[in-house]
């Protein structure tokens, strides 16, 4: 499983440690000028001096894939300049993981790679990408977010050693970063660590600089270039922090679970009913500015880890779905019932993906349905061996609902307008309501619905 990380700074490669000792291929991306201030613990120190070693793993400067190959082949992680990732295209990385901590969200996109992680602010887990980790020192930090967003900017630093906003060191001027003190250094309140623009940097407190950007970069006012350390430890200038760990154990748990559920489960949409109760193809109803079907497609977009089918008689629903990689099943019997459409969806799925977990079925008149409620049910089914995992509000069951593949079998022997209801009532114990939102499993049936 090849991994991508935007950003080599002390926070990513705390995350790139972790990935790496549990044998993951790493690469990483920066740009031309980084402006990591713990550079002593970052693998962005490889842009200007060629290789960086950080607790005994080492990050190498490559420019080509086939540079970048054979630095992973030696054990290492190669760092890229690519500010955009555009090496993604090529790379074709099974996760891609934007560690930038810009705060915002700076370009990436849930379909930038199979599985997609935000690390801190600015990133929507079900939105732009699939989890989100939180980077806020406290009680929470490192945890993964599948819904929701990190706990906003304060701009307030965490507390460290007992300060916050006095351990900052900030350029005084827009010019030239000229480091009078170096990491590791002791300095005293009131002294001069540095000169940014020709104009002095001033200690706010006693310590020990811990970080300090590198000789001869560029920086604009107020820039934060340095950091000091109350707790005097020389050792914590030159090991990963305690902060980067958890994001990095968040990351690493967040991309087990996914390498648990990637292609072990397979998405089935059921798009081929007549919607006699609506008078029209209901599908192609306008839902909030674009066609109802279109819904369903921009989820199925962010589930490319997974086997996707979409079951239809509509050819321009068909024709969208195969632009997006999907994989379409022809019904033109509606009529025959939605025991029909479950058939040929287990049969299409059978035959590409012979030994799958078990199958996420849905509907397509769902609009308010989640990327995230779609991922969630197939992260509890790992746990959940055997069962049937229904979508409900309050006790009231809708989908939708993934089946193991024990189930398979007595699905396709449905007939009529029977749905997987009747196998349920036949295994209740084996059924387990997971809460949705109430918005999410309404449907529309009728015109009326639409509004």
């Amino acid at each position: 499983m090849k991994i991508l990380i935007k950003g080599a700074g002390d926070l990513a490669t705390g995350i790139a440690v972790r990935l790496h000792h549990c044998g993951y291929p790493i690469l990483m991306t920066e740009i031309e000028a980084p402006l990591t201030v713990r550079r002593m613990v970052a693998f962005s120190r490889a842009v200007y001096e060629g290789e960086a070693v950080v607790e005994g793993i080492t990050g190498v400067r490559a420019q080509t894939p086939e540079e970048i190959r054979k630095v992973q082949q030696q054990g290492k992680i190669p760092v890229l300049v690519d500010p955009h990732a555009a090496i993604r295209t090529v790379y074709q990385p099974d996760v891609l993981i934007d560690a930038i901590l810009a705060k915002k969200n700076l370009g990436t996109e849930v379909t930038d790679a199979p599985f997609v992680i935000g690390v801190g602010p600015g990133f929507t887990a079900g939105e732009d990408c699939h989890c989100v980790i939180e980077t806020k020192r406290g009680h929470t930090l490192g945890s993964v977010i599948f819904r929701g967003t990190a706990i906003p900017n304060t701009g307030i630093p965490g507390d460290v050693g007992g300060y916050t906003i006095e351990r900052l060191l900030k350029s005084t001027a827009a010019g030239v970063m000229e480091p009078v003190a170096a990491i590791g250094d002791l300095v005293q309140k009131g002294e001069i660590v540095a000169y940014t623009g020709g104009e002095p940097v001033y200690a706010k407190m006693t310590g020990i600089v811990r970080g300090m950007l590198q000789r001869g970069v560029v920086v604009e006012k107020d820039l934060k270039i340095g950091d000091i350390d109350a707790r005097c430890e020389v050792s914590h200038c030159f090991t990963i922090s305690d902060k980067a760990r958890a994001i990095g154990g968040g990351v690493l748990e967040a991309v087990v679970q996914f390498e648990r559920i990637c292609r072990k489960y397979a998405v089935i949409v059921l798009a081929a009913g007549n919607a006699s109760r609506f008078g029209s193809n209901k599908l192609l109803a306008d839902v909030q500015g674009k066609p109802l079907y279109c819904h369903m497609l921009d989820k199925l977009a962010g589930l490319g880890a997974f086997p996707r089918i979409l079951v239809t008689g509509y050819e321009e629903i068909a024709e969208a779905a195969e632009a997006l990689g999907v994989c379409t099943v022809a019904n033109h019997q509606p009529e025959l019932g939605i025991s029909h459409s479950l058939k040929l969806g287990l049969e299409k799925c059978k035959s590409i993906e012979l030994d799958v977990k078990g199958v996420l079925f849905c509907v397509c008149d769902q609009p308010g349905l989640s990327l995230a409620t779609m991922m969630g049910l197939m992260r509890l089914a790992i746990n959940r061996p055997g069962m049937i995992l229904v979508s409900a509000h309050e006790n009231r069951m809708g989908n939708p609902v993934l089946w193991d593949r024990a189930y398979f079998s007595e699905l396709e022997e449905l007939s009529g307008d029977v749905g997987g209801r009747a196998v349920m009532e036949k295994h209740r114990e084996k059924c387990l309501c997971v809460e949705t939102r109430e918005e999410e499993l309404r449907d529309i049936d009728r015109r009326s619905d639409l509004f």
